[in-house]
């Protein structure tokens, strides 16, 4: 017989400080957001302290935390957003913008972004015929690893 211990694993809400860091990203995250013109316009007329409170429960689930998210589908919560898919890079930007200036490991930070990669379709208005064409979004890590290497001078 072998001796071997067992590490639990922690996980990704575990390693970034829990409640009280998610709390922190998310109030940090609006802040933001609804400071950018271009974005504010979706939350007017929006009750953004329950926002903000779903935010933290969907990015606790995210990360592997205790809670789960019990709102709308995302899809059925934007639908009547139309949110662009400039829009969307965006605010995924400043999320994991945050992050990095948080300092959170840049393994999660990846996971993050995956992880809007993944929902972007329930997101995103679907374009339109009369869409003005622009140029091909580079795909979410391309975005990522590009704005880690700006900020890596400022972290």
């Amino acid at each position: 017989m072998t001796n071997s211990t067992v590490v639990p694993s922690v996980s990704d809400y575990e390693r970034v400080g829990g409640a009280p860091t998610i709390r922190l990203v998310v109030d940090r995250f609006y802040d933001l957001v609804l400071a950018d013109d271009e974005l504010a316009g979706y939350f007017i007329g929006m009750d953004v302290a329950r926002i903000k409170r779903h935010q933290v429960l969907l990015l606790s689930q995210v990360l592997g935390g205790p809670v789960s998210y019990d709102g709308r589908d995302l899809a059925e919560a934007h639908r009547h957003l139309e949110v662009s898919s400039a829009h969307y890079d965006r605010v995924a930007q400043y999320l994991t913008g945050l992050l990095w200036k948080l300092d959170v490991d840049t393994d999660i930070i990846f996971r993050v972004a995956d992880t809007l990669a993944a929902v972007r379709d329930q997101i995103v208005a679907p374009a339109t015929e009369s869409a003005t064409v622009t140029a091909p979004v580079p795909a979410p890590r391309g975005l990522l690893v590009g704005l880690l290497r700006y900020l890596g001078a400022t972290r």
